[in-house]
């Protein structure tokens, strides 16, 4: 009777979580699958067929699916790394002693951008980069610089922008990695060594691995997916210059009408985020 209980008590607790993450998470992916499979246009209704791995093929075969690719992983591979090495150093810095008030004022200003909204980002880069009334222009001396009609200058433009809203959230979840090391050990490393660089190496950084795996694996997906703050600051031009992958899957499903074809490159998307997830944990963690 008591187990019957309890199994009703926990049930009673988790089930709702678990029907949540059944419909919102599970079965969107399950009916994705399932049109990817078939010839499914929003256009042509009663023509839907199951047409196999046919959606497959002509995604991997899709020159301009593998340009959209490229840029975004071209953006991840600009990003991440600055954000993850200015996420450190704030992190370094807030880890010292002393300042504590300045410190604590510091991390309530660092969930700021994380608490914007993408599409907000991309509104407010819309004004700050106008080219005639823009504030960045005018902190550059007056400058004439075209940031959202120029394909190079949209790009640095969407980098700056991703790296000011998401380094803040690095810096904390690498700050709660330091705050991790036993005290004792590292003054006693600082005693031993004026270096900076060997406290991290060999005494911070065995604390700091799991954080940073988290922020590589949570910050590419994001990076991967990113469509909100792109989307309302160039809507993937000039041209195709910014269109990333999550806008080319929405321009196909929404614009094009094919929902089979983006759910297939929605599938395809999905799994090399899970390879790359699985090659972080493994690098990583082997250095643990």
């Amino acid at each position: 009777m008591r187990d019957r209980v309890s199994r009703r008590t926990i049930f009673a607790f988790i089930g709702p979580s678990i029907i949540a993450l059944a419909l919102v998470g599970i079965a969107p992916l399950l009916y994705a699958g399932w049109t990817s499979l078939h010839f499914f246009n929003l256009t042509k209704l009663r023509r839907v067929k199951f047409i196999g791995l046919e959606n497959y093929g002509t995604v991997l075969t899709d020159p301009v699916f593998w340009e959209a690719m490229g840029r975004t992983f071209f953006l991840l591979a600009s990003a991440l790394p600055i954000q993850v090495a200015l996420g450190l150093g704030i992190a370094l810095v807030l880890h010292r002693p002393g300042l504590t008030l300045l410190k604590t004022l510091t991390r309530l200003s660092l969930v700021l951008p994380m608490a914007t909204t993408y599409a907000v980002v991309g509104l407010l880069g819309q004004v700050m980069f106008n080219q005639k009334f823009g504030v960045v222009n005018q902190l550059l001396g007056g400058a004439d610089i075209n940031w959202i009609g120029d394909s190079t200058n949209a790009f640095i433009m969407i980098i700056f922008w991703d790296v000011w809203q998401w380094t803040p959230f690095v810096a904390l979840v690498l700050l709660a990695g330091l705050s991790m090391v036993p005290g004792e050990i590292e003054e006693a490393a600082r005693l031993e060594s004026k270096s900076w660089w060997v406290v991290l190496r060999y005494v911070q950084l065995p604390f700091l691995i799991p954080g940073l795996v988290a922020v590589l694996i949570l910050r590419t997906a994001d990076t991967l997916k990113l469509f909100d703050m792109v989307f309302t600051l160039t809507r993937g031009g000039p041209g195709s210059s910014t269109e990333f992958i999550s806008l080319m899957i929405q321009r196909v499903g929404f614009r094009a009408f094919d929902q089979g074809l983006a759910s297939a490159q929605a599938i395809i998307l999905l799994i090399i985020t899970i390879v790359l997830a699985q090659i972080y944990i493994r690098v990583f963690y082997k250095e643990v």
